[in-house]
């Protein structure tokens, strides 16, 4: 077979050096002139054209591309190249290099059994396509085993090619030109598993930094999940906690870094930490959040992050809550009433110059709330606040306890393993508490005008209580005498109105007292001589843990805690 009278659709660069091919051919040669001291003049031989400008005298005529066997060129092309011709791809050429990394071919041979890797690499069924369409087809980095049982990749582009002057089926042919991309497949690779590499010690840092276990309160059955994006995506900054302050009170935080990777998740680390911390001063919600903004501003300014700080408080049966740019705490009655909870927010942290404020939402007994990050309620090309009514349709429904509430939510919401961003959940309950368990659980005030009979009307008051709940004599005593010691200090530090409160639980037992003085006390050494300064002292010797904060509105509440003996909590 000719193959000079063969035009082939070749890709990339060798489509336009056919193109210069066909205009050099259609320019009719010239004739070349005699050489000096020769009789005559001699026609141009085909290969041949005439020096241009500036050639130097003597110079070798250049060849006309046309006079060249395409085999010459594509024998020298370092891609492989194969050429087939007629319905069943019979083989017309191989060029070395496909030789030398397939083995040699026998012309006139079907591919289908001369060409077995066009079968392994499905080329066949392209080749066809290729032949009906007249266009030409590529797979990319297909992955080739040699003759010397080597491997590699390779990207195979198939052309469809015609016999000059006819298309008839047997003058059809398919130019197969594959480019050895293995060094690219092997850097991408290398670069995935490096991308691999780091999102698992990103996930690793994550989930070291979120709290192993939750702390669980008396009050409240609370469970969380995080999960993070899918293998393409790298981790956020998500985050979660609960915090027990004391008294019965608790801070539940949950909050997201904008960003991606170790970055993110380092810089969520450092506000958890930060919270906890700031959490132990019991200051109300948007005070904490106000130093976390100032704290986000130092850790990195380019970076911020939204966080909702939470406090939940039985005796009140509320949450107080401040939000820096999070979406709204979800909270469902008793009779599975939904609300969001209403405003304040503010913006996310780091952002600097500007004074939260703290908001409330009821909490009563047989009442349950979730926190969330964007990543459980946003969806592409979807309103944000359309994925937040999804999800309070989601936990109407839900029931069970908090662990399968954050499961179900999760599932009804779409989240997958391969979901696009990072999800964290938190839900809380509080119980409403019937038969024995309501009677591990027990609150008794009285209120205190002041004067010389208020330290003798708690103690005995304390002595009545702590009786009928029928602790032991020991736990009792110890009982009226941190009553006696909180009343005695507020009666000498204070203001009024003054309050005592009893509180048990299953676990513990909580003596409170509050004034309208917003000076907390401190513990301090007491010298021999003073007739003062050894209440708090006494509290915190005899007690399990001991604190104070100042009320809303103003004045502050001291209390104090006792951890209750084997066979007084949960049977």
């Amino acid at each position: 077979m000719n193959f000079t009278r063969w035009s082939a659709r070749l890709p990339g660069t060798q489509r336009r050096a056919a193109a210069r091919a066909e205009r050099t051919s259609a320019t009719p040669p010239q004739p070349v002139p005699a050489a000096a001291g020769a009789s005559g003049s001699v026609p141009a031989a085909r290969a041949e054209s005439p020096p241009g400008p500036g050639t130097e005298p003597g110079a070798a005529p250049a060849p006309a591309l046309d006079g060249l066997p395409v085999h010459d060129i594509l024998g020298k092309v370092p891609a492989l190249v194969a050429v087939v011709h007629g319905p069943d791809h019979r083989i017309a050429y191989v060029n070395d290099a496909y030789a030398a990394l397939f083995g040699p071919r026998t012309p006139g041979a079907p591919a289908r059994d001369a060409l077995p890797e066009f079968q392994e690499l499905g080329l066949l069924p392209l080749m066809d396509q290729v032949l009906r369409s007249g266009k030409p087809r590529t797979v990319k980095s297909r992955r080739v085993t040699t003759a010397d049982a080597r491997h590699g990749y390779y990207t195979f582009t198939c052309s469809p090619i015609q016999v000059a002057g006819g298309s008839e089926p047997g003058r059809s042919g398919v130019l197969v030109f594959a480019a050895d991309v293995t060094d690219q497949v092997e850097a991408a690779e290398r670069l995935r598993a490096s991308e691999r590499r780091q999102r698992e010690a990103a996930v690793t840092l994550q989930r070291s930094l979120l709290p192993q276990e939750l702390e669980q309160p008396d009050d409240l059955r609370v469970a969380a999940t995080y999960q993070p994006g899918g293998k393409d995506t790298a981790v956020g900054g998500d985050w979660y906690d609960v915090i027990t302050l004391g008294a019965g009170r608790t801070a539940l935080v949950i909050g997201d870094v904008m960003g991606r990777g170790v970055r993110a998740a380092a810089v969520m680390g450092q506000l958890r930490t930060a919270v906890r911390a700031y959490a132990r001063l019991d200051l109300p919600p948007h005070e904490v959040l106000q130093l976390l903004d100032g704290l986000a501003t130092e850790i990195d300014a380019t970076q911020i992050a939204t966080c909702v700080y939470a406090v939940h408080d039985p005796n009140e049966g509320r949450l107080v809550y401040a939000s820096a740019g999070h979406l709204p705490i979800l909270v469902r009655d008793p009779d599975g009433t939904v609300r969001r909870a209403a405003e304040p927010t503010g913006p996310p942290l780091g952002t600097g110059g500007w004074l939260h404020t703290s908001g409330t939402v009821p909490l009563v007994p047989g009442s349950s709330a979730v926190l969330y990050t964007d990543g459980l309620v946003e969806r592409r090309g979807e309103d944000i606040y359309d994925g937040v009514a999804a999800l309070e349709r989601a936990f109407a429904g839900a029931t069970g306890s908090p662990q399968v509430m954050c499961d179900r939510l999760i599932r009804t919401l779409g989240v997958t393993a391969d979901h696009d961003d990072d999800v964290a959940v938190l839900v809380l309950q509080h119980p409403a508490r019937t038969g024995h368990d309501a009677e591990l659980f027990h609150n008794a005030a009285l209120e205190l005008l002041g004067g010389v009979e208020a330290a003798p009307r708690a103690r005995a008051f304390a002595s009545g209580v702590l009786a009928s709940w029928r602790f032991p004599h020991d736990l009792r005593d110890l009982g009226v005498l941190a009553a006696s010691e909180l009343v005695a200090n507020s009666l000498q530090h204070g203001t009024p109105p003054m309050r005592l409160r009893l509180r048990r639980t299953d676990r513990r037992l909580i003596i409170e007292v509050t004034d309208g003085d917003d000076h907390l006390p401190r513990r301090r050494r007491a010298e021999p001589a003073d007739e003062a300064g050894r209440g708090i002292s006494i509290i915190a010797t005899i007690a399990s843990s001991w604190g104070s904060r100042r009320t809303p509105g103003g004045g502050k509440a001291v209390w104090c805690e006792f951890a209750l003996p084997s066979g007084h909590g949960k049977t």
